[in-house]
């Protein structure tokens, strides 16, 4: 299979992008999806999500202060 990036990988392999997609690669050809969980119901008014690339993960904080988490009570992925 040949990625968008042009990079080539073998039938039955998996790997992870840079945009954090779980992909694999099949004789029908590449698949990819999201490999993280994005919260969906929360206090908007108060908190804020905050995407980490590194973890590709949501942390959900105070808008005013950002080391107290608020409370998901959904989340979509």
């Amino acid at each position: 299979c040949l990625d968008q990036e042009e990079k080539v990988h073998e039938f039955g392999s998996t790997w992870k992008t840079d945009n954090c997609d779980d992909c694999s690669c099949s004789r029908t050809g590449i698949s990819c999806c999201t490999s993280y969980m994005r919260p969906v119901d929360y206090d908007e008014e108060k908190c804020e999500s905050i995407f980490n690339e590194e973890t590709c993960s949501y942390k959900v904080v105070e808008k005013d202060d950002h080391s107290k988490e608020c409370p998901v009570h959904s989340w979509v992925g």
